[in-house]
């Protein structure tokens, strides 16, 4: 018996020699690919955008860093409450607050954007969109976007913080009128940084500023700091789906069928895959040809047209006409390619003697139903062809 238990042993042991190598290898490869996912679970979780958290190029580590340095605290929160509360936590603490908003996909609905600028003492707006400037209360306003040729601008203005910051990165920047202007291009009267109500809300049309990619250059990690290291708690705020507001959940797939489906369903399974085996079988291998595709681009608006009227968003399709109607009418009326809606609209009004409120009625309509969204349209064809047609 002792003779069988030593050589079962020692097959063991001459397989595990003999294939050792094998076995080395698919634990290194194993081992690697848990430190690869391990990796990419990390990166995934810090990869947003102006993230304090995270340290790659888009994200604003850096700026965080350098703040908390200077003795502020730093703490980004992800929802409307977490928000307001700890700018009123703040205010009670006597240490004062300043909160960032920077929401790229508009997740947060802009009436309550008046709430965060009564709470706090301080309200930074990182290239809001329009509608976030109209919950603002309209006093600053959209104004094109940096002209591709200036990569920084000059203060040029009397506001402290710009004037000790200096230039400062303009690259993909936005341009705002309305309130105390700086960092202009231009003599527009409009510009990349402005503030209103003596200086609680400051909107910064530039990501730039904040990258850690772009902070030592120039005057950027100056205007950071002076813009929000001026109390000492500033709450970084980043909108996420959760300020959408709550909805029912939908129901499941197995909720919405009928009770019979669940005898009938694995049976259509197995006919299913019986019927592709069996076509598969006479139909024969693949071919791969390569074929030229050209799609028009009366195709590509055509199709986006039906994603905005399928998704119900009336304001994004009014934000598409607006533009492309200012872009066709600044063309016409030979205004210039960084004209904004009041410039077409004063040009227009020379150009048909009409009024200028007459022609902002009409430019600077926001329609609320899709039956004014089809008639806006159309009133904006008709003045396109008067245009066209003087």
């Amino acid at each position: 018996m002792t003779h069988v238990f030593v050589a079962a042993r020692r097959r063991k042991t001459g397989w595990v020699r003999r294939h050792r190598a094998g076995i080395l290898f698919g634990v290194a490869m194993a081992a690697a690919l848990a430190v690869v996912l391990i990796l990419q679970s990390t990166q995934r979780s810090d990869s947003q955008e102006l993230s304090i958290h995270n340290p790659g190029p888009s994200g604003a580590r850096a700026a965080a860093q350098i703040l908390a340095g200077q003795g502020v605290s730093v703490n980004q929160t992800e929802s409307f409450q977490e928000t307001l509360a700890a700018a009123r936590e703040a205010s009670r603490n006597g240490s004062g607050s300043t909160v960032l908003v920077y929401d790229e996909r508009g997740f947060l609905p802009p009436e309550k954007l008046p709430a965060l600028l009564a709470g706090t003492d301080r309200l930074v707006v990182v290239s809001p969109r329009l509608a976030a400037l109209t919950g603002l209360g309209g006093t600053i306003r959209q104004a094109g976007v940096v002209p591709g040729s200036e990569q920084t601008l000059q203060p040029g203005c009397g506001v402290a913080d710009a004037e000790a910051a200096g230039d400062i990165s303009a690259d993909g920047g936005f341009l705002y009128t309305g309130g105390t202007v700086c960092y202009g291009s231009g003599a527009t009267g409009r510009g990349l940084y402005a503030s209103a109500e003596n200086g609680k809300l400051v909107v910064l049309g530039s990501t730039a500023v904040l990258r850690n990619q772009f902070l030592a250059d120039h005057g950027n990690a100056a205007l950071t700091l002076r813009t929000l290291g001026s109390h000492g708690h500033l709450i970084w705020y980043l909108p996420g789906p959760g300020d959408l507001g709550a909805s029912p959940a939908p129901k499941t797939l197995a909720e919405l069928a009928p009770a019979w489906s669940a005898f009938v369903a694995p049976w259509l399974i197995v006919v299913a895959l019986f019927a592709v085996l069996w076509r598969g079988r006479r139909l024969g291998p693949l071919v791969f040809e390569p074929l030229p595709v050209v799609v028009k681009s009366a195709e590509t608006a055509e199709g986006r047209a039906r994603l905005y009227h399928e998704a119900h968003d009336i304001a994004r399709a009014a934000d598409t006409l607006r533009a492309g109607t200012v872009v066709r009418l600044a063309a016409d009326l030979r205004v210039g390619a960084g004209a904004d809606t009041v410039d077409v609209a004063a040009a227009a009004a020379r150009h048909l003697d009409s009024t200028l409120p007459d022609m902002l009625r009409i430019l600077q309509h926001r329609p609320g139903t899709e039956a004014e969204l089809v008639r806006w349209a159309q009133d904006l064809v008709r003045l396109e062809k008067e245009v066209q047609a003087r």
